[in-house]
């Protein structure tokens, strides 16, 4: 299992392909790779601000309780901080299992998660000024499924 709370970018292909060589059991890998949204012109960049070492200690710890609900033979976790511009890659989350259902629950799981509560906080750039991404009622109802 593997957290990486990061500014550099990363190559989610790269990334697949190296997570899958490390689980040659697996019956299947899920991947999801977040981007940075433009919302036609309305996000100019998103600034992403962590606490180190608090940040990647709460997402080991969400990785470890999607594995002790699904039979996972790993899991990844990538997520950017900084400055991001619409269509870099934010965040990838990568789960490998003996069966589809399994990785497919586990990979929904941790990015419900992450969506709602991993501590990141994220401010939008756009013409008219920066603005706090503010949590959506949306979000914190797809936690009730799990």
């Amino acid at each position: 299992m593997r957290v990486a709370v990061q500014t550099a970018p990363f190559d989610p292909g790269a990334e697949a392909t190296a997570f899958a060589a490390g689980v040659a059991e697996a019956g299947a890998i899920v991947t999801f790779t977040g981007l940075v949204r433009g919302d036609g012109g309305r996000i100019a960049a998103m600034e992403i601000e962590h606490y180190p070492g608090m940040t990647e200690r709460a997402i080991a710890a969400m990785l470890d309780k999607a594995a002790g609900r699904w039979p996972l033979l790993d899991a990844l976790v990538i997520h950017r901080h900084g400055r991001l511009v619409p269509g870099e890659p934010i965040m990838m989350v990568a789960t490998a299992a003996p069966h589809r259902g399994e990785a497919f629950a586990a990979a929904e799981f941790l990015m419900d998660w992450l969506k709602s509560r991993a501590p990141f906080w994220k401010k939008e750039i756009g013409p008219g000024g920066a603005e706090w991404v503010a949590a959506k009622d949306s979000d914190e109802d797809a936690l009730t499924r799990w």
